[in-house]
């Protein structure tokens, strides 16, 4: 089964699911320290070294959100092999899609990467659309 993983910006809507299937997880990541009011922060993305090392500042936070949507998100994945279906679509939102969402993205995926039957795909739709 696929598990697609996006971050997205809530200014510009949720992310669209092109399977039909509706959707699935969204996770709002506007709780989460915000790298934005950093002002040496806000060129860079969620993919990028100087945002990892400013979650890394925050350890205990980020591994209680990501980990209790792990422990979601491992759940129905197990349940949607049992049934045999194929897709299952994982959302991060933060408010304008650059840092938060898509660090907490990138981190779903290392943690989703190598589950048996899982093949994982990462997209970052308001990285695509400022491009």
């Amino acid at each position: 089964m696929t598990v697609s993983i996006k971050s997205f910006a809530y200014k510009q809507g949720l992310p669209d699911d092109p399977t039909g299937n509706g959707g699935g997880f969204v996770f709002d990541c506007r709780a989460m320290p915000n790298p934005f009011w950093d002002e040496s922060l806000c060129g860079y993305t969620g993919r990028d070294k100087p945002i990892r090392d400013f979650f890394d500042r925050y350890k205990d936070k980020v591994d209680c959100f990501l980990g209790a949507a792990e422990t979601l998100v491992r759940q129905s994945i197990d349940e949607y092999l049992k049934d045999g279906r194929d897709h299952l679509q994982v959302a991060f939102g933060c408010t304008g899609g650059q840092h938060r969402s898509v660090y907490f993205a990138e981190r779903m995926a290392e943690r989703l990467t190598g589950v048996e039957g899982v093949e994982v795909e990462v997209a970052h739709t308001a990285l695509s659309a400022a491009v």
